[in-house]
């Protein structure tokens, strides 16, 4: 006869499953984890990671304002529109945040992602773009305010009261919106466009990212800390190629999946374990991808043969599931798997007691890592073109960087490194992207062979200039600069970099402040610009400048399509993993994935 106390054991539930797989490990802290960990949360907090009081106060007051404001314009246009009375009085709309402010890991100055739900009859492009624009622009407390309804997801971006602002706009089917709109629940996408999906979308990833988590606490100050790091190493960036917070957050809940005991100081020194051997392009998801009868596009590389493309898929959880890192090419890839393999072997030095926390968030020395640079000047007649203008620019960037890698099949490799920088010794508003450049390693080129890239930046800069709110000054150019001519002004205060040869070339304010050159000078320094990039010999060219031909444009699409070495989508019958104490390893064959689009399916090594 069976006991009662041993009933109750063999009937003792199995430990809840998070995510796609069983998690990796179930251990929790050691005395050495949690002291590790008191010692890398006081060093966030001496980077002054967490905002004041009174900033917090100050960002919602801005939103409580805000939320005010769209109340009055939806009345205003429900009024001029000849409604009901009492559709006026119940006429309603609401604001809602998204991003790093709705998941609790803002800092200090941070942008705050909103999002403005509004009724069926008030649309995008009229109402919110040109109405709701015009009451924010004469309103003193807004200032910098930046209409961007051509980008992928349609944005007014903007400062109130000094609090820097994206709104984003939604108008779903319903003539009233209550004020406890549920975003979560799948019927709010009921017969909406994809640009307003993409908008909601945001809202209800963030809450999803929150319930898949083991431990809330533990996944903020992770991702806060790794955010960090991400920003010192520069790998900070969507826009560019690189990750952004969604992204970055993506990551780290499916580590907190794998180690739900583990806490900030653990569950940092795993991600950089896991993801240094994760097999990329098996994708990141933290849930089961979901089909629905609203019929919008899953991500699914066995049905959509442009998913097979993605080269670093990190899945969203909320219907309907997207890669949220398209935007990753082969060489942003190859740069942070790069900053993966640094990080990890800090965490094992930290975990060793051979160094401390404050190693792992060293700067990246950017302009000392190569010999020849990509530098990309953008010009505009003023401060508001310039905002306009850039923003476009550094949209189109990654395009660049795609075509160096396409028409060089792969041997000339980019590094894009997002911050700008600004010479203050020009007097025309301005701003400047650099990127690295190097020969692939392992591959063989003759003594003094040249890679002769005019034609792909020319087709750049005409793609470029294909911007259709372009007004005159607005201007780009694009040079080759080797590593002891970079520009003084990239350095901070204080750095001492190596001493410049005598062939340096001496720039003044005549040959740099490109952007302020009359007509005929501009043309007659195009007449003389030539751009080859010499990356076998230590000899480095001269510095060359860039002019734009009437070359034909060419899609992101048709980029996409030419540029060699897209990678397939490796299935978890094909690659499975298993996880030692130094990262993941392939395991049997034999064994299967529950999901034919999933992860590769983990297992913990005795």
């Amino acid at each position: 006869m069976v006991s009662s106390e041993s009933l109750s054991e063999s009937a003792a539930p199995p430990p809840k499953k998070y995510g796609v797989t069983k998690p990796l490990s179930l251990a929790g802290p050691t005395e050495a984890d949690l002291q590790r960990n008191a010692e890398l949360e006081k060093f966030l907090r001496e980077s002054e990671l967490y905002e004041s009081e009174e900033e917090t106060a100050r960002r919602e007051e801005v939103l409580q304002r805000l939320d005010e404001i769209v109340k009055q314009w939806v009345k205003q246009l429900t009024r001029q529109r000849s409604y009901t009375d009492q559709m006026v009085e119940d006429a309603n709309a609401i604001i809602v945040t998204f991003g790093s402010y709705r998941l609790g890991v803002h800092g200090p100055g941070a942008d705050v992602d909103t999002l403005c739900v509004g009724p069926s009859y008030v649309n995008r492009e009229e109402d919110f773009f040109i109405l709701l624009h015009d009451i924010l622009a004469e309103m003193e407390e807004v200032r910098e305010l930046q209409p961007v309804p051509d980008a992928h997801v349609p944005v007014m971006k903007f400062k109130f009261q000094g609090i820097s602002i994206d709104l984003l706009y939604a108008s779903i089917t319903l003539l009233v919106i209550p004020e406890d709109l549920d975003i979560s629940d799948q019927s709010i996408l009921y017969n909406v466009d994809g640009p307003t999906v993409r908008s909601l979308n945001g809202c209800r990833v963030a809450d999803q990212i929150l319930k898949l988590v083991p431990n809330a606490k533990h996944f903020r100050t992770t991702l806060r800390c790794l955010k960090f790091w991400a920003k010192r190493r520069g790998v900070y960036s969507n826009v560019t190629g690189f990750l952004g917070g969604v992204n970055w957050a993506l990551l780290v809940a499916r580590i907190c999946q794998f180690y739900p005991n583990a806490i900030p100081s653990m569950l940092v020194s795993r991600f950089f374990r896991v993801y240094t051997q994760w097999r990329w392009p098996n994708p990141v998801m933290l849930c089961p991808i979901e089909e629905d009868e609203l019929g919008f596009l899953v991500w699914d590389p066995r049905k959509n043969p442009k998913d097979r493309t993605h080269h670093m898929p990190i899945i969203t959880p909320a219907y309907p599931c997207m890669n949220s890192s398209y935007n990753v090419s082969p060489s942003t890839l190859r740069v942070m798997m790069d900053q993966f393999q640094i990080g990890n072997k800090i965490c094992e030095d930290v975990e060793l007691n051979k160094a401390q926390w404050p190693a792992l968030f060293e700067h990246y020395f950017f302009f000392e890592a190569y010999k020849n640079y990509l530098q990309v000047e953008i010009v505009a007649a003023d401060n508001g073109d310039l905002r306009a203008w850039k923003g476009w620019v550094e949209s189109r960037l990654r395009q660049l960087t795609l075509k160096i890698e396409r028409d060089t099949n792969g041997t000339l490799q980019c590094h894009p490194y997002p911050n700008e920088f600004v010479d203050m010794s020009k007097p025309c508003p301005h701003c400047t992207f650099f990127m690295g450049l190097q020969r692939q390693k392992g591959v063989k080129v003759q003594e003094g062979q040249q890679f002769d890239i005019r034609g792909t930046v020319d087709e750049f800069k005409q793609d470029v200039s294909m911007y259709s709110y372009w007004r005159p000054g607005m201007d780009i150019y694009v040079s080759h600069v080797p590593r002891r001519e970079i520009p003084a002004y990239v350095f901070p205060d204080g750095y001492k970099r190596p001493r410049q040869s005598r062939n340096t070339i001496q720039h003044t304010p005549e040959t740099d402040a490109k952007g302020c050159m009359s007509s005929e000078e501009r043309r007659s320094k195009r007449k003389q610009e030539t751009h080859t990039v010499d990356v076998q010999s230590d000899k480095l060219p001269k510095r060359a400048s860039i002019s734009p031909q009437d070359i034909g444009s060419v899609s992101p699409a048709s980029v996409s399509s030419r540029s060699g070495g897209s990678s397939q989508i490796i299935t978890p019958e094909e690659s499975l993993q298993e996880v030692k104490t130094a990262g993941l390893q392939n395991q049997s064959s034999d064994d299967k994935s529950t999901e034919d689009t999933g992860e590769q399916k983990p297992c913990i090594s005795e």
